[in-house]
């Protein structure tokens, strides 16, 4: 069982209900729940073949979301990714104040001149390195150029503006990151995996970019095609952003 996150545990006692789950998809790069909503998570597995990835594999429909959802401290890392897309099924961003923006854009804006630490490599790093005064990039697996997850310590105290993969939830690494934050940093969390819930505003966070899947029979179906998300985004997926007012 990973160490308790306490982002996790408020974001799954702020669901108000649950559903039955209609249909569980686990693709090569995404996960997908369809319960009330449907939700995705970033597939993340585990390092040897002969190990279990989902205990109960095949049988997993017998539970409702909310049951997936409270998988989310197994120590199995993919029934982890599991739980995060279940969550993201039940909540309903509805009654939320979206705005049609996507994490880079938002990032190019409020970057330009800033110190910026990314946890993650995104697509739109090359961008960020035009407009930031400086862009470190913190990865599990670094690329040329990124230094190793392990120099956030002495990174992200930093950075004026500091992005955080939604995948930081799945993998148990999220609340260390948000306490190494400036209490004067703008900050975002970032990703399909990041449920676009109010309660990251409780600890620091000032957006929360996210998905909704509008079409989920297509884009379950793409994603359990090993589909990515650039091929996801045209079966149905629309990039939105929840900002803290």
């Amino acid at each position: 069982m990973v160490k308790r996150m306490k982002v996790a545990q408020g974001i799954l006692n702020s669901l108000k209900e649950d559903s039955p789950v209609r249909e569980i998809r686990i693709g090569v790069f995404w996960t997908g729940v369809w319960s009330k909503r449907c939700g995705i998570a970033l597939t993340l597995q585990p390092g040897h073949e002969h190990l279990p990835a989902i205990r109960k594999a095949g049988n997993l429909k017998e539970k409702t979301a909310l049951e997936l959802a409270n998988l989310w401290d197994s120590d199995l890392i993919t029934e982890r990714s599991v739980a995060v897309a279940a969550i993201n099924s039940l909540i309903e961003p509805a009654e939320e104040p979206l705005m049609d923006l996507d994490a880079g854009e938002i990032l190019l804006e409020r970057g330009a001149g800033k110190r910026i630490a990314l946890v993650g490599h995104f697509p739109f790093v090359s961008q960020l390195k035009e407009v930031a005064s400086e862009l470190w990039v913190l990865e599990l697996n670094p690329q040329p150029g990124d230094l190793p997850a392990s120099a956030a310590p002495q990174i992200i105290p930093q950075a004026e503006i500091l992005a955080i993969t939604g995948s930081a939830l799945i993998n148990g690494t999220i609340d260390q990151l948000l306490e190494l934050a400036s209490p004067k940093s703008f900050v975002i969390v970032m990703g399909p995996s990041a449920p676009l819930s109010r309660v990251w505003f409780d600890f620091g966070v000032d957006v929360v970019s996210s998905s909704l899947v509008i079409d989920p029979p297509r884009v379950l179906e793409c994603l359990s095609q090993g589909g990515n998300l650039h091929q996801m985004v045209p079966f149905g997926i629309r990039k939105v952003s929840l900002i803290k007012k």
